[in-house]
């Protein structure tokens, strides 16, 4: 009997996990349909438009890196719940295309996975919520200590950082942070 119930109680546990896997991604993936539309409600109306009525966030922006297919919708601030959903805004960083530097932050595993197959090079378009669209061109990436970063918010250039947890395929949360930074080419408001 106890050889029957170790498998059975294996593969209970196996389904468990692997449901528990699948639901981040669904819940990852649904959110970001809905984010889509609060997203384009915004960009019609030119307000902030929340994507469910208790959502603590609404979307900012639009990121997308066509070369690899890859699109998110990032949401203002960085609390647990706005994160959980989509990239979010660092608040102390200006607005992607103001002088300065822009730094979206997201998770390694859902809405920054993409990050690993970005190339120094590729173009990084982003669209505002107010409709204003700037392309920037990624120039370098770093690994770095969560509390060294070297980004410096003094900048008086027109930067990009997208930022999510090193390494990448790790299933534990570390001290480091994967890095990519792109500099402003063009802007078409």
């Amino acid at each position: 009997m106890p050889r029957l119930i170790s498998p059975l109680a294996l593969a209970l546990i196996g389904l468990i996990l692997l449901g528990d896997g699948a639901y981040i991604h669904a819940k990852a993936w649904l959110a970001q349909v809905l984010l889509e539309r609060a997203f384009d409600r915004s960009v019609v109306t030119g307000e902030a438009v929340k994507p469910w009525s208790w959502a603590d966030t609404w979307p900012v922006a639009r990121i997308e890196v066509k070369r690899i297919g890859a699109s998110a919708i990032v949401l203002g601030g960085t609390s647990g719940q706005a994160l959980a959903f989509g990239p979010g805004h660092i608040d102390q960083t200006v607005d992607a295309g103001d002088r300065g530097i822009a730094v979206y932050a997201a998770h390694r595993d859902t809405h920054f996975r993409f990050l690993r197959n970005v190339a120094i090079g590729d173009v990084i378009d982003v669209t505002r919520s107010d409709g204003k669209h700037f392309r920037y061109r990624a120039d370098a990436s770093a690994i770095v200590r969560f509390d060294a970063s070297g980004i410096d918010p003094a900048t008086q250039d027109f930067e990009l950082v997208l930022a999510t947890c090193w390494p990448f395929d790790a299933v534990t949360s570390g001290p480091e942070r994967y890095i990519l930074h792109a500099t402003l080419m063009a802007t078409d408001e």
